[in-house]
């Protein structure tokens, strides 16, 4: 008698599978994202495995890009946030990451400056992304919207 062995299917091989049927069947972030009725920066990063996706978003988003029963299932895992969920070598990223490096120490003294010893929660957390056409090149706007979190003391 003979097995089949399954291998297990995680959140990085379930995003690629969005971004395979998302290519193939020609669908937007913004219509995944009109399917969920969130955000278009919330769902791409759901979807790529950042947030947890329920499973009735999972199943949405199976019915709209014809993902099979697993992929599904794999979408409703813990999402996998950090660094390693990131590949350093995309441009965009290592683009993100150099704006921090120049601009994170004048971010953070301004943010004290305006409100006092804290921080911007990356939980209690919106962003946007738009385009604004411009005659010398289109620009990238990145609005981060981040509630102001301040230490305690104890």
């Amino acid at each position: 008698m003979s097995v089949t062995r399954i291998e297990p299917v995680g959140r990085a091989e379930a995003a690629q599978a969005v971004l395979d049927a998302k290519r193939r069947k020609n669908v937007s972030w913004e219509k995944i994202a009109e399917e969920l009725e969130r955000s278009k920066v919330w769902t791409a990063a759901a979807l790529l495995g950042q947030h947890p996706v329920s499973a009735d978003q999972a199943r949405a988003v199976g019915r709209l890009l014809g993902l099979d029963e697993v992929m599904v299932e794999a979408l409703q895992l813990p999402p996998v946030r950090g660094e390693d969920a990131v590949d350093p070598t995309e441009p965009i990223i290592a683009r993100l990451e150099e704006v921090v490096q120049v601009y994170g120490g004048a971010i953070t003294e301004l943010i004290r400056e305006e409100f006092g010893d804290g921080i911007m929660s990356a939980i209690d957390f919106r962003m946007k992304l738009d385009r604004i056409e411009a005659p010398e090149g289109d620009r990238v706007v990145i609005t981060l919207d981040g509630k102001y979190l301040p230490y305690r003391e104890f």
